[in-house]
């Protein structure tokens, strides 16, 4: 990869991070943006139960709906956000890390299918796009991975580089 498009495409693996971070923040604490402060998480509220519940449509609609307010599907989805956001961020794990992204992306898509204004494309899958782009360029510019690969737990599991 050229240095410049690897510049860009750590940017993007940069920015996705900071986006899956600021989601875990915001429903963490309920900074007012897409979790009203009220209904953080760290007041025992469950992050996925709104979006589950009420936002899911279409032929899914019922598996998702039955999703909602489960606490290992919280979970799962919090930690997923902030290792998601920390590993793009800082460029360790990065294959793990944008697949799972991806899978996230992908699972966000079909539970509001069909799409209003789109049948196909949406935010979901430009994203689940760019993380598969990431994934496989592996873009390491701004990065840790060179401490991060001395790590004797990143050198036992491979699935960590």
């Amino acid at each position: 990869m050229e240095k410049k498009e690897e510049v860009i495409w750590s940017l993007l693996r940069i920015s996705l991070g900071l986006i899956f971070l600021w989601v875990f923040f915001d429903k963490l604490f309920g900074l007012g943006f897409a979790t009203l402060p009220d209904k953080s998480w760290l007041l025992g509220n469950s992050p996925t139960f709104g979006f589950l519940k009420n936002a899911t449509i279409g032929p899914f609609s019922n598996i998702f709906k039955n999703l909602a307010g489960n606490l290992m599907v919280d979970w799962l989805f919090m930690v997923g956000l902030l290792l998601i956001g920390i590993s793009l961020t800082f460029g360790i794990a990065i294959k793990t890390a944008s697949y799972s992204g991806a899978l996230l992306m992908f699972l966000m898509w079909i539970a509001v299918l069909p799409k209003e204004h789109n049948p196909i494309l949406d935010d979901h899958i430009i994203n689940l796009l760019v993380l598969i782009g990431i994934a496989i360029l592996k873009p390491r510019k701004f990065s840790l991975i060179k401490n991060w690969y001395e790590f004797d737990l990143v050198k036992k599991y491979s699935i960590l580089k």
